[in-house]
């Protein structure tokens, strides 16, 4: 009964490692998939009992390490009729970050996300104006300050993956150390982002993205699941022109 019970144990533990992760629209289906247009992202927090500790992320993300501390996902359709230049130039709008709020499910109250936030010249680097479409080339990199309502101000690498009237990719990942006080929240490449934008039809849009904190990030930073996805979704809903702190949050 015993080596019964411990075999059963071990198939579905095979079974849920068995589970697809993450899928980014990459020559795939989507996974998680894309909501209804005018209806809420799908926002998915996953879990290392989801697929096993060694997860690879998917190859199209260009993500090299294995595993993680905490992954979400964002899928969502939106109306935007400017076409990917006008996506182009929202994107570089980094100045616009500033204000972004987002649901604080520790503190039950809508908060301030993004202090404040710039462009960056190259090294050594110097605050300057929003990059515009010209500047957002396939290939490109390009970098740009973040003062977090927790971490404070931090250093970002952002590479414009593809570029076309129909599929904007592009990544972000932490260059410099986050600190919250005197506690490293974030060594540099440990907060990843990738966002995939594609032209379904005219005026309509599919987003997706995933958002990736690596395996030493402080548990500080990553055990409030609910406040993260509330995260993720502010990122979304700035890009798509809806006021971040729109009711309802995507959890309370």
């Amino acid at each position: 009964m015993i080596r019964f019970v411990l075999a059963a144990m071990l198939f579905w533990q095979a079974q849920g490692y068995a589970q697809p992760g993450p899928q980014p629209p990459c020559g795939r289906e989507a996974v998680p998939p894309y909501p209804g247009l005018d209806t809420s992202p799908t926002v998915k927090f996953w879990s290392e009992t989801d697929f096993g500790r060694d997860w690879r992320p998917p190859a199209c993300t260009g993500w090299t390490a294995a595993g993680f501390s905490s992954l979400i996902t964002t899928a969502a359709r939106f109306r935007y009729t400017s076409g990917s230049e006008g996506l182009l130039r929202h994107i570089g709008a980094i100045s616009e970050l500033a204000g972004m709020r987002y649901w604080s499910t520790t503190h039950k109250q809508w908060q301030t996300l993004i202090v404040d936030a710039y462009a960056l010249t190259g090294s050594p680097s110097r605050r300057r104006g929003d990059f515009p479409p010209g500047e957002m080339k396939e290939g490109q990199v390009l970098y740009l300050e973040q003062v977090d309502n927790l971490s404070g101000a931090a250093v970002y690498r952002m590479h414009i993956a593809e570029v076309s009237a129909d599929r904007l990719v592009f990544e972000v990942e932490n260059v410099s150390i986050m600190r919250y006080f005197f506690v490293t929240l974030f060594h540099p490449g440990e907060m990843q982002s990738i966002y995939f934008l594609d032209r379904e039809s005219d005026g309509v849009w599919r987003y997706y993205s995933i958002a990736r904190t690596g395996r030493s990030a402080s548990r500080l930073a990553t055990r409030h699941p609910s406040s993260s996805m509330n995260r993720a979704v502010a990122f979304y809903r700035s890009l798509a022109g809806i006021p971040t702190d729109q009711e309802p949050p995507a959890a309370r």
